[in-house]
């Protein structure tokens, strides 16, 4: 018998915790399970700039161990369980210039949020995951895990290859256990940080914003579709995976960049 989803409430009944959730891709990625009906927990380390109610907020720094603990906690404790764990958290705060000027400080720090993270909430959450036979883990990570912009990146691209094989490695573990884990690599998004980052190229440059959105898609070597993806484009896709519909996917990236990526 073929089976029908409602999908503007396929997620009622949920608990989710988006990652990064107060803005950009990861505010776009917690709203969007909200409309689908899912009660949704966010956390960063500062609180969201515009206020959402149906947004439930936990301040935590999750490049610390102890922060991370205390996210699985709180979520535990008041809800009881999570459902859909969607790591989005990512940062590269690291200087530009190549492996000389990166120092273990660099490295370290980007590990810890980058990878690490998701690792200590997999762990935190996963296992009551698997007493119930259902959930779903997301890891956001980037296609600079298999296309390194290594001049200013380098620690951040390192990391996410690892989340890529984790998380792999992480699916065939739990897929007999009732627990989906996917990747999703994004390529470049346009973001409140992208186009702030994209003022100081232009600045430096003494150039346009178009100019300096050229010279950023150019080093990518290209977005055959013309322009980065929006913060919805990437949460459409993770409120698929996440949702019923998706059920039989799991263990699989899913790259979201416009084409940048030349290979299959």
């Amino acid at each position: 018998m073929e089976q029908e989803f409602n999908f503007n409430n396929e997620l009622s009944g949920k608990i989710a915790l988006v990652t990064g959730g107060t803005k950009g891709a990861g505010r776009a990625i917690a709203e969007r399970l909200s409309i689908a009906g899912a009660t949704v927990i966010i956390t960063a380390r500062n609180p969201p700039e515009k206020e959402n109610s149906n947004l439930h907020f936990i301040s935590s720094d999750l490049s610390k161990a102890e922060d991370a603990q205390k996210v699985v906690s709180e979520v535990l404790s008041t809800y009881g369980r999570l459902d859909i764990l969607v790591n989005n958290l990512g940062s590269s705060l690291t200087p530009a210039g190549g492996f000389a000027v990166l120092t273990d400080e660099d490295w370290e720090s980007t590990l810890q949020a980058n990878l690490l993270a998701p690792i200590r909430l997999d762990r935190g959450f996963l296992p009551q995951m698997i007493e119930r036979k259902s959930g779903v883990i997301i890891h956001i990570a980037s296609i600079q895990g298999i296309l390194p912009l290594y001049d200013s990146t380098l620690p951040y691209a390192a990391a996410k290859a690892g989340l890529r094989n984790y998380s792999k490695s992480l699916s065939n573990e739990v897929a007999a256990k009732g627990v989906r884990v996917l990747t999703v690599s994004p390529g470049w998004i346009n973001t409140s940080a992208s186009k702030a980052w994209l003022g100081e190229i232009a600045r430096n440059a003494n150039s346009t914003i178009e100019e300096a959105r050229q010279s950023v898609m150019d080093a990518l070597g290209g977005i055959p579709h013309g322009r980065p993806a929006e913060p919805e484009d990437v949460a459409e896709l993770v409120g698929f995976l996440v949702s019923p519909r998706a059920n039989y996917l799991t263990g699989t990236e899913y790259v979201i960049d416009g084409g940048t990526v030349p290979t299959i």
